[in-house]
């Protein structure tokens, strides 16, 4: 009988030995690779990653920089384009600028500038255009053909550099706040740049003016 055990014993310890010999080990697993959308700025509570029309499914980590830089890019015109809005109203008839002739609601003021005033702007945009492209855009000679508008590898988008009054953070929590509110406020004045254009085109009146009769 303690034959027999010992046989049995024996016999299914050399089974197991064959089976774990033959049986496949599993395969480590891979390692986790964050992507852009993963840690994307500006996706905040109640809303989170509000993206009704599904543009980020669509898109890779290179796609979705570009449309972040895009944002950004237009988020910070549209600040600037709302600054000039108000301050050229406030101030029509008493700047130095053009001998005080420029009146009128904003989306007038264009018109009537003086022809030598666009090619300072012409050639004020250009240079930042060139500084944008060199600073985070792949040299469209080293860019594959079904790829155009690759962005670097190490460019976060918006990341210019230029930051003369040293107001970028150093700690990386901060920066992102920094990064949030400059993205709401971007966003912010996208939506109120289109409310000026359109407000002034339907009734030819200005926003300064709308906001003193209302007071």
């Amino acid at each position: 009988m303690k034959l027999a055990i010992s046989s049995i014993a024996l016999f299914a310890g050399s089974a197991a030995a064959f089976g774990s010999f033959g049986a496949k080990s599993a395969p480590a697993a891979a390692p986790v690779v964050e992507s852009f959308a993963d840690n994307l700025v500006g996706a905040l509570p109640p809303v989170g990653f509000w993206d009704p029309l599904g543009f980020a499914e669509k898109a890779d980590d290179a796609l979705l920089k570009r449309y972040r830089e895009a944002e950004l890019t237009h988020g910070r015109v549209a600040m600037i384009a709302v600054i000039g809005f108000l301050v050229g109203e406030k101030v029509e008839g008493s700047s130095f600028l053009f001998d005080a002739q420029i009146s009128g609601p904003a989306i007038t003021h264009i018109p009537q500038v003086p022809e030598g005033f666009w090619a300072l702007l012409l050639l004020s945009i250009g240079a930042t255009e060139q500084f944008r492209a060199e600073k985070g855009w792949v040299d469209p000679s080293e860019t594959p053909i079904d790829q155009p508008g690759m962005l670097k590898a190490d460019y976060t988008p918006g990341d210019l550099g230029f930051d003369p009054l040293g107001l970028k953070p150093e700690d990386p929590e901060e920066f992102r706040e920094m990064q949030t509110k400059e993205l709401q406020n971007g966003r912010l004045a996208m939506l109120a740049a289109a409310g000026f254009l359109a407000q002034e085109a339907t009734d030819g009146k200005g926003i300064i003016e709308h906001l003193t009769s209302m007071s």
